[in-house]
């Protein structure tokens, strides 16, 4: 069982920045990749940025450039990581719930992951 408890939502004017936080706790071991998705109203969840265990980093191309997602293992105990999801040169397009997601790998991120309960990030003037 894995927790994901996201944070750093909230409102943002175009061009503005925000950083989400998501403290990810549990049975950390079976879990190599986290990531953020996010689902627009009336849109389907849309995969956002993911980074691995081992260094590997993935974003979609809406971001690329604005974006920066990275993350801090727990070394010793795998127990607790956190990742995190700096948003810079937000767009109106970018206003979504965004969900911390765990999983094996960022492939498998969306069927079989472990999700939080999202944080709204709204981008207006």
């Amino acid at each position: 069982q894995v927790e994901l408890v996201e944070s750093g939502g909230g409102l943002a004017q175009p061009g503005g920045s925000l950083r989400l936080s998501c403290v990810a706790s549990g049975s950390m071991f079976s879990i190599n990749a986290l990531g953020w998705y996010r689902q627009a109203p009336g849109k389907q969840r849309e995969f956002v940025a993911a980074t691995t265990r081992t260094g590997g980093i993935q974003y979609t191309d809406s971001v690329k450039g604005r974006f920066t997602i990275s993350r801090d293992n727990a070394e010793d105990t795998h127990a607790v990581d956190t990742v995190y999801l700096q948003m810079n040169d937000l767009k109106p397009e970018d206003t979504a719930v965004y969900y911390c997601v765990a999983a094996f790998t960022i492939a498998t991120m969306l069927d079989s992951g472990s999700w939080g309960e999202g944080t709204q990030v709204i981008v207006s003037s």
